[in-house]
């Protein structure tokens, strides 16, 4: 049987995670290489398929919107970790709790003394012109003052290795549950190389959330609640996976009741008080009496008891604003604004096609540029220049001259790559890396990310709902 061999691995081209241009093995990789090439291809396949088969047992699956089967997917993980060095996530973790802060200090600011809109750091009209701006929490002061207590904040690598922000994810971000389940799955598969790398550890990742959200109230010991749209949602796994883990209630808008400006459960023993609700649910739809009067997801008179302090609802609305991929542009200043120090971890060159000089380059350079929507997400909404038809950039362009408020543009990265199992042998494919943060009393970073990998050859889009997979992230104790 033939071994694993990565003499015909391509490196050259990308920055690749496991090997330098001229093939030799990044030393975070050394160890797991060895381990690789003392297989075959067919016990590496076996692997493979023993992974599949966890994750449907798990119940590891997802619906895709787009899809009019209605088929629940697996997302695929691919048995090749990425794997992380100490040293690099040590100045991660710097960054991502300075960004977090900041943007926390921000969106306290613009719903009270807007300091930075008079200041000028910030146009005013593309903040209270952005689609996660709610005038209805002017005034707001949820508990320690933070907003968005669960982050992922989705990063890059470029083509020397060195990290980027490529969005922020403050309202309701996705995936913990399969960076929680990837782990358990990739222990069992490679169990000797955990202890020998010293892997830090993620699975308490629930304990930690369980504890910051009973931080925020005084009630002991608390109620908490996770609100799902339901059963029909893409991410229900992970709503059910995560009230599980922290014994929390599962609960869906019409199991609350508010009475007297508190929320309450409906149970089989009548009214049980609810204290915290983790929502897994958009602003738009969580109280029809204030926002959509259309949904059914949320609970009338939600919005209402939060403002009264009768319950804490996490994230908190309205911190969306953040995630606007306009605002996005201005996160440097912002945080030396907020904070006084320069950025740990910078964004990528971004154009605001709302600004005249940056429109006009836009336009005049569309076919080499990635084109998103500000509000847009999940990989849908957007035009990458060089790889679209002349009739797609000709489409694209008329919607940016039409609304330019609702466009970005960015130069297109060459994402890093990270050697993955195909069909045929082992070969590149691109990632990303989206860590999670918690914010109560303190800022926590799990050591630990969802990497989300493009299983197309040559694809840049690593979104599950565009097909793409995912691998556990090992970070290391070494320096």
């Amino acid at each position: 049987m033939s071994k694993i061999n990565f003499s015909e691995y391509e490196a050259e081209g990308f920055y690749d995670e496991m090997f330098a241009d001229t093939n030799e093995v990044r030393p975070s990789y050394e160890l797991f290489k060895k381990r690789l090439e003392k297989l075959s291809r067919n016990k590496l396949e076996f692997l493979q398929h023993a992974t599949d088969r966890a994750q449907l047992s798990l119940g590891m699956t997802f619906n895709v919107y787009s899809d009019n089967q209605g088929v629940e997917r697996i997302l695929h993980l691919d048995i090749i970790p990425r794997i992380v060095s100490g040293a690099d996530w040590d100045l991660l973790a710097k960054g991502l709790e300075q960004r977090i802060v900041a943007l926390n200090m921000f969106i306290d600011d613009i719903y009270n003394d807007q300091k930075v809109l008079k200041d000028k750091i910030i146009p005013r009209d593309l903040v209270l012109s952005s689609a996660g701006y709610l005038k209805e929490c002017v005034g707001l002061k949820p508990p320690e003052n933070v907003w968005s207590h669960i982050s992922g904040t989705d990063l890059i690598r470029d083509g020397k290795g060195n990290f980027h922000v490529l969005e922020d994810n403050l309202r309701c971000p996705s995936g913990v549950s399969y960076m929680l389940e990837n782990r358990e799955i990739l222990k069992r598969t490679f169990p000797e190389l955990f202890e020998k790398l010293h892997v830090r550890p993620v699975h308490d990742y629930s304990h930690y959330l369980r504890d910051m959200l009973e931080s925020l109230t005084q009630e002991s010991p608390a109620v908490i609640a996770v609100l799902s749209p339901g059963i029909y949602n893409s991410a229900y796994f992970e709503h059910a996976y995560l009230a599980h883990q922290m014994g929390a209630e599962l609960v869906e808008g019409r199991d609350l009741f508010v009475k007297n400006n508190f929320v309450y459960m409906i149970t089989t023993k009548g009214l049980q008080k609810v204290n915290v609700i983790y929502r897994r649910v958009d602003d738009d739809f969580l109280d029809p009496l204030v926002f959509n009067k259309d949904s059914l997801l949320g609970t009338p008179g939600l919005f209402e008891a939060y403002l009264k302090g009768n319950v804490v609802l996490v994230n908190a609305p309205g911190a969306g604003v953040a995630d606007d991929k306009a605002v996005y542009a201005y996160i440097p200043r912002l945080i030396k604004y907020y904070m006084g120090e320069e950025v740990l971890l910078p964004n990528i060159q971004t154009y605001i096609c709302a600004e005249e000089q940056d429109f006009k380059y836009v336009i005049e350079n569309i076919h080499k540029l990635v084109v998103k929507q500000t509000d847009g997400s999940g990989g849908y909404g957007m035009l990458i220049g060089p790889h679209a038809t002349k009739k797609e950039i000709e489409e694209f362009t008329a919607k940016v001259k039409k609304n330019p408020r609702n466009y970005i543009a960015q130069p297109m990265i060459n994402l890093s790559r990270v050697p993955t199992m195909t069909d045929d042998t082992i070969e590149g494919r691109h990632v990303d890396l989206r860590p999670y943060v918690l914010y109560g009393k303190s800022v926590k970073i799990i050591p630990g990310a969802l990497t989300r990998v493009a299983l197309t050859k040559g694809s840049l889009v690593v979104n599950s709902s565009q097909g793409g997979g995912s691998k556990d992230t090992w970070v290391l104790d070494n320096k």
